[in-house]
């Protein structure tokens, strides 16, 4: 299958939609894939990020929020209390709005660049 003129798969996947076309949905649930896009009929099935994702979100959220919780620390000394106030649920929304759209960005590069997935108990 081609892929559809004009569609950016890394915006698309972002986005929460197909890599192919831009038009299905790319998840079923929060995390879990369609099995295939109802807007082209595009296999999702196979695709599989991995841990990428996660691991992405983790640099990602974890030097922010670090940086930002040992900034305020020195800048303004506040209590424990305040760190664990504000930087906890920061540090967990901020993992949890990014996950979604990080694997979606993954999903995209397998797709474009056409990287295969094979178990060993498929036939070559």
């Amino acid at each position: 299958m081609t892929q559809a003129a004009g569609v950016n798969p890394f915006l698309a996947g972002a986005l929460g939609r197909c890599p192919n076309c831009g038009k299905g949905p790319l998840f079923a649930g929060f995390l879990s894939l369609t099995n295939v896009c109802a807007g082209c009929a595009y296999p999702l099935a196979k695709a599989d990020s991995g841990d990428g994702p996660a691991v992405f979100v983790i640099m990602i959220v974890g030097f922010l929020v670090v940086f930002s919780a040992l900034f305020t620390e020195v800048a303004y000394h506040p209590p424990v209390w305040v760190h664990l106030v504000v930087w906890l649920p920061l540090g967990a929304g901020l993992c949890l709005g990014l996950l979604r759209p990080m694997k979606g960005l993954m999903i995209a590069a397998q797709i474009r660049n056409k990287a295969a997935q094979h178990r060993r108990d498929d036939p070559a």
